[in-house]
């Protein structure tokens, strides 16, 4: 039964965590824009628009090339007139400039007069001026001109050649707001057809995602050059605006095409991940080629050029010039697919935020902690592949970042509420702590309480087995205390390396031990890890014997078996009591690898698959050993001291080549080193009669 205060208490808890969600969605913290900003990025990289169909936009490049070509920026006014002729010969239907013709051409020789002594200056005189030239040749060909807004004010604004026409019933639109404007020089500005704003508004981030098509500066409405390069095109005179009853921006339209906008007029751009098709370098034009895809073209002039610093940082990632984010827009909106972020679309976020939190928080506190996580996750899912697919099939962008964190927030909230069963439940993992004497396990356990039952998983592990020998001798000679004391001092050393070395004290087997790796979490370098354990156990047991020795105790010496290979590892036994250990024929190959080194004379053997996992490790080869009841041979080495022994090396290859050199070598061998066991057991071997490096074993 649960209280009313445990409700009470649960509710409180989970409406906390709904209430923290609310008040994150409507405050908007500048993280949470960023947030939301990158995930329709990453809708754009996974799905750019595509090219269309057809399309009639081109961007003349005053790139790097052209630049080293035709001479550094800027370029007088008469070149530029040829520029622009040479793009009506070609049939161009508008030329929009993304250059600020601020200033009279300083190369005219009109302004050269009075610099001039007055026998050259009238030489000049009849010579034409260059921005005349330039206006001659824009009243010839339908062209935008741009310019640019500013935040102080100003005296001029550019020449109106169109009507906008508005609800009379509404306020003022909530276009972006500037002081003044610098524009182009009036005898240009009168000669282009239209003139627009080239300023954009970036994110924080600097990233370029919408641009205006309309900005207000003082009591003027002034369109952008994406847009009076449509309307120049479009041969139109009007732009109807949409809003709504509080003022905000809806549509925007041109003749027969309408533009979604923000409640801003800004119109949100899907960009193309490559635009070269549409480029074409100015220099070109300088060289009598002709270039069909001119003919009826909105041709937009700008540079790519760094140093000329018109350029912005893409949605896509890196940076790209600003004439292409006009052209990106202008392509979008003539022939492209709307992309939109509208109006209503905050509504629906947050209605949505507020009935899945409350869903979640019922699930939660009525199912438990597991279904309401599962619940939480799916809501997640839903909430995510619902805003992609209205991006992908739609152009619409819904924000699933700020419905995600608040279902977050708000499953957090009602979890804690039942934070005290999950207290329970880890003490009773602390109880059961006494089944398992390894520090990893237990840890694991307490990490992962579910897997604290019966049943185990396949995994490859590795494995080192030692034993002590001559151990029975060593009881009858001491008394049972000294006998413990004596073995736990020893056991102790090599369970120490053991966990040094993260391995798991799988059993202890009399004065023996069974040392896993890679259970029960997985470590990818188990292999270098049972190798290393167990080169420090056969230095300690070394060490240990001969200070036991020098006591006057026989201490005998220790054999270690070290195999890698696939085993079942999992919790074994009964409800009462759990044995944590592995079990497959690896476990069985690495505890006969231990027992073999009474055959060979050594103290550490170790499989092929630890020799091949540490190519680096200097080791002796023993041969391919079959094991009694096995089929197949398995390769078995000695690891060395510390360099590799090629005088042994060079009498094993001779022994595995049926060399008859082979004897005679591991006879000078065993006369050098009297004491090297596995030299003395190749020696027995080929004395009598054995040839090549294939072992039989008799006995296990």
């Amino acid at each position: 039964m649960i209280l009313p205060g445990r409700v009470a208490l649960r509710l409180l808890l989970a409406c906390s965590g709904l209430l923290a969600a609310c008040a994150l969605y409507l405050t908007e913290p500048m993280l949470l824009q960023t947030l939301r900003n990158s995930l329709f990025d990453q809708y754009q990289r996974w799905q750019p628009r595509p090219e269309p169909a057809q399309t009639k936009v081109l961007v003349l490049d005053i790139d790097e090339d052209s630049l080293t070509r035709i001479g550094q920026w800027p370029w007088p006014r008469d070149l530029l007139a040829q520029l622009t002729d040479r793009l009506r010969e070609s049939g161009a239907a508008v030329v929009v400039f993304d250059v600020l013709f601020a200033e009279q051409d300083r190369n005219s020789p009109t302004q050269l007069l009075g610099q001039l002594a007055p026998e050259l200056a009238a030489q000049l005189q009849s010579s034409p001026d260059y921005d005349q030239l330039f206006a001659n040749a824009l009243e010839r060909q339908p062209s935008v001109l741009g310019f640019a807004a500013t935040r102080e004010p100003s005296q001029n604004t550019p020449v109106s050649r169109f009507a906008v026409q508005q609800r009379a019933d509404t306020e003022t639109p909530e276009f972006p707001a500037y002081a003044g404007t610098a524009t182009a020089l009036p005898l240009l500005d009168s000669a282009a057809a239209g003139s627009g704003a080239m300023t954009f508004q970036p994110d924080s981030d600097g990233v370029v995602r919408r641009v205006p098509l309309m900005i207000r500066v003082g009591d003027h409405l002034l369109p952008s050059l994406s847009a009076e390069a449509i309307r120049v095109y479009l041969k139109q005179t009007l732009y109807r605006i949409d809003t709504n009853a509080r003022s905000a921006v809806e549509q925007l339209h041109i003749g027969r095409i309408s533009l979604p906008t923000n409640r801003h007029g800004e119109f949100w751009v899907h960009y193309r991940s490559d635009m070269s098709a549409q480029s074409l370098p100015a220099w070109q034009l300088f060289e009598e080629r002709s270039d069909a895809r001119l003919q009826d073209a909105i041709v937009l002039v700008g540079s790519s050029a760094q140093g000329l610093q018109d350029l912005r940082f893409s949605p896509l990632g890196g940076m790209m010039p600003g004439v292409e984010v006009h052209a990106q827009a202008v392509e979008q909106a003539l022939f492209g697919t709307p992309l939109q972020r509208p109006y209503w679309a905050s509504p629906l976020e947050a209605l949505t935020l507020l009935l899945a939190a409350l869903l979640l928080c019922g699930v939660t506190l009525s199912t438990g902690a597991l279904t309401g996580a599962l619940v939480s996750g799916g809501l997640l899912l839903t909430l995510n592949l619902i805003a992609w697919w209205a991006f992908s099939r739609h152009g619409l962008l819904f924000d699933a970042i700020s419905p995600s964190i608040g279902l977050a927030i708000t499953y957090l909230g009602a979890s804690v509420a039942r934070h005290r069963a999950s207290e329970r439940q880890q003490r009773w993992v602390r109880a059961a702590f006494s089944r398992y004497i390894s520090p990893n396990l237990v840890e694991h356990l307490v990490r992962n309480p579910a897997q604290l039952r019966l049943g185990g998983e396949r995994r490859p592990c590795s494995f080192v087995f030692t034993d002590l020998t001559d151990s029975t001798a060593l009881m009858e000679a001491q008394s049972p205390e000294q006998l413990v004391s004596m073995f736990n001092q020893y056991l102790e050393g090599i369970i120490q390396i053991a966990f040094r070395h993260e391995g798991t004290l799988e059993r202890i087997m009399g004065d023996g031990l069974a040392i896993l790796f890679s259970a029960p979490l997985i470590q990818n370098d188990h292999q270098n890890r049972a190798l290393a354990c167990a080169l420090e156990i056969r230095k300690f047991t070394r060490q240990h014997a001969n200070t036991q020795r020098a006591a006057g105790v026989a201490f005998g010496r220790t054999r270690i078996g070290v195999h890698s290979g696939e085993v079942v590892v999992g919790n074994f036994g009964g409800s009462t009591l759990f044995d944590y250990r592995a079990l497959g024929d690896a476990v069985n190959v690495a505890a006969r690898l231990e027992g073999l080194n009474r055959y060979l004379g050594t103290e550490l053997c170790v499989s092929e698959t630890i020799r091949k996992a540490n190519p680096h490790s200097p080791m002796r080869p023993v041969g391919n050993v079959l094991l009694k009841g096995k089929e197949q041979p398995i390769r078995l080495y000695e690891p060395c001291e510390t360099e590799a022994d090629d005088p042994y090396e060079a009498a094993y290859t001779l022994m595995s080549d049926g060399d008859e050199g082979a004897l005679a070598s591991f006879e000078q061998l065993h006369a050098q080193r009297p004491g090297d066991e596995l030299v003395r057991f190749q020696l027995k071997r080929l004395r009598s009669g054995q040839r090549g490096e294939h072992i039989v074993m008799t006995d296990k």
